[in-house]
This record gives C-alpha cells, structure tokens and sequence, in this order.
C-alpha cells in the first residue's frame, strides 16, 4: 500500500503522521487511526496498511509528539517494568481531552487538504487509549467525525468528569465498541453504563464483546488473540461501508 511521512502542524508543535492510501485512484475517505497506549510503531503502520486496503485514506498519528524523539515502548513488557510503565503513564497523562480535540482539529484539517482524501467528515478509530480518544473526539468533535470506533477500549464510562459516556449528547456519529470480556479497564458495568447512555442520547451504536483480554486486536500485545482481531478487522471492514460512505 502507499504510504507517506509528513507532520501536521498543531497549536504545541509539529507532529509526524503516516498517511496510508488503497493501490490506484482515489480519492477516499479519511479515517485517524489512533494507537494504543504504546505509541505509533510499525505495528500500526501495518495496520493502518490493512485498513487502507478496504478503500479509506488511514492517517496514524505519534500522539506522543510532545515528548520529542522519545524512545519506543516494548508494549509487551511496559507494564511490567517499572520504570518503563511511569514513563508510559507519565505519557498517556498528558494526552488529555482537550489535547485530543485539539490535536485531532489539525488531523481533520490536514486530511481534508489532501488530494487523495474526500469529504469533510471522518472516521475514527483506536485501541486501548486510543479507543478512549475516538470516543472523546465523536463527542467533542460532532462536526468532524461521521463514524467512530473502539476496539478494547479503557476509560470510557467512568465517574471521571471527561468521561467520553458523558459526552453522548453531543455525538452525531455512528459508534461501535469491540470490548475486551476480561478487562479491568472496561467491565460490564461500564458496558451497561455505556449503553445507557448512548441510547438515552439517540445514538447509532453497537456494543460487542470479543471472548478475548484486553489487547486481542494489536499483533504485538501480549494478549493479541488471532480470531478475535480476524473479527475486528471484519467489524470494522462492515462498519465504516456502512457509515462512512
């Protein structure tokens, strides 16, 4: 699949993203594609090549950018190194809401400056933390994303104030949530917290659980589960032909 490197310029700085697009004419569609916890690495590139090839323009941020040439994460083992899992978290801390917004309002505007991108609403897409920031974007963001997903998603119905659940109101995309069934970060609790408020808020959504753990989706995650990411990648392949068109 093409790809390209290139920076977006935000309100902190420059941010390097890769821009990956279907072999032959377009133009298409643009989905984000955000990262877990772990970063953009070439795991997500690869990835982000395989969603290309359902037809969109698939763009993965490092929304990590603000830390410089930081060093990448071994997903794998972070969170059982304690110096690697304060970094990471010290990381994850600054990816705030606001910042998520805000950095997505120049990705939005980026991908609808390029030649290969039509249409003036996204799609999103994430795992982990980044399946948290897809939600928040569909909430803070209304005008800009059409169809928002998560896959093993943490965070996203919680007593926390920025609770992405507490933004339901103001979502106007479609919305589809791969849960993880053995996941602290997201438990059927949540679930039916989630569900409560979506509906009550009028949104198009669905909320699946995949018989996996927390990571099932992304290839190199300790818990990356093969039938359930090939269920993902047929949810996702169904899910933006229907909603981003």
């Amino acid at each position: 699949m093409p790809r390209i490197t290139d920076t977006v310029t935000t309100a902190d700085g420059d941010c390097p993203v890769s821009l990956h697009t279907p072999d032959g004419g377009g133009p298409w569609r643009g989905i984000v594609m955000y990262p877990d916890a772990g970063g953009a690495r070439p795991t997500f590139r690869a990835m982000a090549d395989k969603l290309a090839g359902y037809g969109y323009a698939v763009l993965v941020p490092d929304v990590y950018y603000r830390e410089g040439d930081w060093a990448p994460f071994t997903i794998a083992t972070a969170f059982d190194d304690d110096v690697e899992r304060r970094r990471l978290f010290s990381f994850m801390a600054k990816v705030t809401p606001e910042v998520m917004a805000a950095d997505a309002t120049a990705f939005f505007d980026y991908l609808a400056g390029r030649p290969e991108v039509r249409g003036d609403t996204f799609g999103t897409t994430g795992y982990c933390m980044g399946g948290r920031t897809s939600l928040v974007l569909a909430g803070r963001l209304p005008d800009r994303v059409s169809a928002a997903m998560s896959f093993h998603g943490g965070g996203l119905a919680t007593d926390d104030p920025h609770s992405p659940h507490l933004l339901a109101d103001q979502m106007r995309a479609a919305v589809y949530v791969g849960a993880a069934r053995n996941d602290r970060s997201f438990t059927t609790e949540d679930g039916e917290r989630l569900e409560k408020a979506l509906t009550s808020a009028g949104v198009e959504h669905t909320i699946e659980w995949y018989p996996a753990f927390h990571g099932f989706a992304v290839p190199d995650n300790g818990p990356y589960d093969e039938p359930a990411a090939r269920r993902h990648w047929e949810a996702m392949r169904s899910f933006f032909a229907t909603h981003l068109v």
